[in-house]
């Protein structure tokens, strides 16, 4: 397994939302779509990610990966 570089949460009230960046430019996200159906997984491409939560993505970001995961979401 790729090693991690970091995990976001954008997540918004009790519905979980966070992306997982790898070393190997992977990214998975583990979401809730209701109470009942919770921690579901995707395997995404930067172009699969909406602009606005490339935006939050960036904006909740550590600083000190903020450069390397804005080359993973190939953000502006």
């Amino acid at each position: 397994m790729e090693k991690e570089i970091c995990t976001i949460s954008i997540a918004t009230n009790w519905r979980g939302d966070d992306y997982i960046f790898y070393e190997n430019r992977t990214i998975k996200r583990v979401y809730d779509n209701h109470s009942l159906n919770s921690n579901k997984s995707e395997w995404l491409e930067p172009k699969e990610i909406s602009k606005q939560n490339k935006d939050k993505l960036i904006k909740a970001c550590p600083e000190e990966f903020k450069e390397q995961i804005m080359q993973i979401l190939d953000y502006p």
